[in-house]
């Protein structure tokens, strides 16, 4: 066999493995993480529509709101009757939400029920780019609920490999908020430090449930910083 012939087979050889190795990770793995990612996606669409819509119910029933709660997740998983029962509140978070998708909800969740305080804690699932709008909101919420006392709470201190990873931006990211609050003459509220461990680097173990959701004591501590805002405000 000559030299060309050996090149050639090793060329055809080469091609069939990478052919067959792309082959392989479309149908393994590219297509089933795209499929699960669409899935995910239209359950979050699912759930934000549902929210929407209770929301639209209560404000057509409800009013002299004493706060609405603006957030994620942690704002979602929130009992405000456990936490905030000496207030007539509406717990307006939805797990999930971004500072972008937030925004676009607004007048559902906030505007059209004008309570007396706004306290809104949003930027964890999209921390890098959460500053693209953040601002835009504030704006939004001071043109259209001028008499609103408005409370913006810092990110939450983290743990773990996934959420650990972003306490350096939370700190980043939480001068931004207050430097903004200032700005605004809006109300800030540190919820990082106290759920800080100094021994763990990171939030305290008895307070999360995953290094980035609170459990009842996490909340515990994250509603009595919040309250004292609100007693301060109202």
């Amino acid at each position: 066999m000559t030299k060309k012939k050996i090149l050639i087979i090793s060329i055809i050889a080469i091609l069939i493995t990478a052919i067959t190795a792309t082959c392989i990770y479309v149908f393994g793995t590219y297509l089933p993480e795209k499929k699960a990612r669409e899935e995910r996606l239209k359950a979050v669409e699912e759930y934000t529509r549902a929210k929407l819509n209770k929301y639209e119910e209560e404000n057509a029933t409800i009013a002299d709101v004493d706060v609405v709660f603006l957030g994620d997740s942690l704002t979602d998983l929130c009992d405000l009757s456990i936490y905030y029962p000496e207030y007539k509140a509406l717990n307006r978070g939805i797990g999930g939400d971004t500072t972008f998708t937030l925004e676009k909800r607004l007048k559902i969740s906030v505007y059209d029920v004008k309570p007396k305080a706004v306290v809104m804690l949003i930027g964890a699932n999209n921390f890098k780019t959460m500053f693209d709008n953040y601002e835009d909101i504030l704006i939004k919420l001071k043109t259209n609920l001028p008499d609103s006392k408005i409370i913006l709470v810092s990110l939450t201190a983290m743990s773990g490999e996934f959420w650990g990873a972003h306490n350096e931006i939370a700190c980043f990211n939480n001068v931004r908020i207050k430097k903004l609050a200032e700005k605004y003459n809006f109300s800030y509220v540190d919820a990082f430090t106290p759920l800080y461990d100094l021994d763990t680097f990171g939030i305290h173990p008895s307070y999360t449930t995953d290094g980035g959701h609170l459990t009842h004591e996490g909340y515990l501590v994250l509603s009595s910083v919040i309250k004292a805002k609100l007693d301060e405000v109202l």
